[in-house]
């Protein structure tokens, strides 16, 4: 079989794309530009191309009789390529739905919430895969233990970031899922929060008769789904069936701590990336792997301790007495608010200089004010102009919609001008947020910054 993806290099289609190249299959496609991942999927075998048009399009995936097309929601309705596919009688198919397929029959973890689920469905399938000897992922971040998004390992055990965005997540049918925050966001699609919480009640009806849902305590989601077994967790609350006790900084910004569990104390735990953010993750990848059978606790500790983290999530660049940089997909407040929170914590008194892209017109305006909020905890604020993604330009949505409202310090540069801006500051703890191409700037932010160090 043949596939094309439309839309290749996206973190979540570029590990299905993987996962066909597995399998001996043809595969090929089209991105807006070339990056990290497509790179690696080029020298994995996949044939790739950055022009929207039928002629790049190999001769292999023109045979509609032989030829899975793949697109994701993020591709605008009118892409040539896309339009030409679907006039021509191809079988046609969101990425979901061809995950829904490829967890059909396993015994699939669904790892759901406005934000932590990548860290989360990561730290899964890392101590799945050592603590029982198998299992497989589809990740939506890079997993440092692995290098990769695809994780390939024996037995029916399946573990999968299950998105929110355009309902794609009703495409699954998990035997157990976790939730780990509903939020308000993609205002765009849902229209209102009621809306956005309405679907996470309908993934949870999705669960499998007799299966497990675990969910952050207090969320309460409202679903019909009578069958399923319901547990809680959170970070210290005893209210939680899954909590910590003992918890305590080694030093490093990581944590020691023992974690409760329904049926029994799994102690000496220490997970090997800092933030207390990370650990209650941690709690529910625990919960997880505990609602999915048999593990081997010795392997779990050492699966914990072994963890490495997922890139562009924490991820540290550089850290002497004199400068740390640290890199974070955060585009949310409330991921912005923890994650400083977190950052605050590991490295307490010291100045932390934060620099922020804002993703999506939609999202900046409809959470100007708790951006402002959040971006206040900073002593000094660095804002680039908004990555657009998939959106039209707003007018009078602009980053300086968050600067008038941040209480510290805070300038305006351009991308291209980042690291230049943050060489000529004062910096001590330096952060940046953002899920559009901030990351692009992380190597020029290091060697600057290292140079002060």
């Amino acid at each position: 079989m043949n596939v094309y993806f439309v839309g290749i290099g996206g973190i979540g289609m570029s590990a299905i794309a993987r996962y066909f190249l597995h399998e001996g299959c043809k595969v090929g496609g089209y991105d807006r530009t070339p990056s990290p991942l497509t790179s690696e999927l080029e020298n994995e075998g996949a044939a790739i191309h950055y022009e929207d048009s039928v002629a790049m399009i190999g001769e292999e995936w023109l045979d509609k009789e032989n030829t899975l097309v793949v697109y994701t929601p993020a591709i605008p309705a009118d892409h040539t390529e896309l339009c030409y596919f679907r006039e021509n009688g191809f079988e046609v198919v969101k990425r979901s739905e061809v995950l829904g397929h490829l967890t059909r029959g396993k015994r699939t973890t669904a790892i759901a919430g406005t934000h932590g689920k990548t860290t989360t469905t990561t730290l899964t399938a890392w101590i799945t895969l050592r603590a029982t000897g198998g299992g497989s992922a589809f990740l939506g971040g890079i997993s440092k233990n692995v290098g990769s998004n695809l994780v390939l390992g024996a037995g029916d055990r399946m573990a999968v970031e299950a998105d929110e965005f355009d309902r794609s997540f009703l495409r699954l049918s998990p035997t157990v899922a976790v939730v780990t925050s509903t939020d308000a966001d993609h205002l765009d699609i849902y229209g209102t929060h009621e809306e956005m919480k309405r679907a996470f009640g309908q993934f949870v009806e999705r669960i499998v008769e007799g299966g497990v849902l675990i969910e952050h305590l207090g969320l309460n989601i409202d679903h019909g789904n009578k069958t399923i077994t319901t547990y809680t967790y959170d970070l210290t609350d005893p209210a939680a069936d899954f909590h910590t006790l003992g918890l305590e900084p080694v030093g490093d910004g990581t944590f020691r701590f023992d974690v409760v569990c329904p049926d029994r104390t799994i102690k000496g735990c220490h997970l090997g990336v800092g933030g207390q953010i990370n650990v209650e993750n941690a709690v529910a990848a625990i919960a997880a792997l505990w609602a999915g059978g048999d593990f081997d606790e010795d392997k779990l500790r050492e699966a914990l301790e072994e963890f490495s983290g997922v890139k562009r999530r924490f991820e540290c660049y550089l850290r002497t007495p004199r400068q740390v940089y640290i890199d974070d997909y955060a585009h949310h407040p409330r991921e912005l608010s923890a994650a400083i929170g977190s950052i605050r914590g590991m490295f307490p008194g010291r100045h932390l200089t934060v620099a922020f892209q804002p993703h999506l017109y939609t999202r900046t305006r409809d959470f100007a004010e708790e951006f402002s909020r959040a971006l206040s905890m900073a002593d000094s604020v660095v804002l680039l102009p908004i990555y657009p993604a998939r959106e039209l330009p707003i007018e009078g949505v602009t980053s300086e919609m968050l600067g008038a409202n941040i209480t510290t310090p805070w300038r305006l540069v351009a991308k291209s001008e980042l690291a230049a801006t943050l060489g000529a500051m004062t910096t001590d703890v330096v952060v940046t947020f953002g899920a559009g191409d901030i990351d692009r700037e992380c190597m020029a932010v290091c060697e600057v910054l290292s140079a002060k160090a």
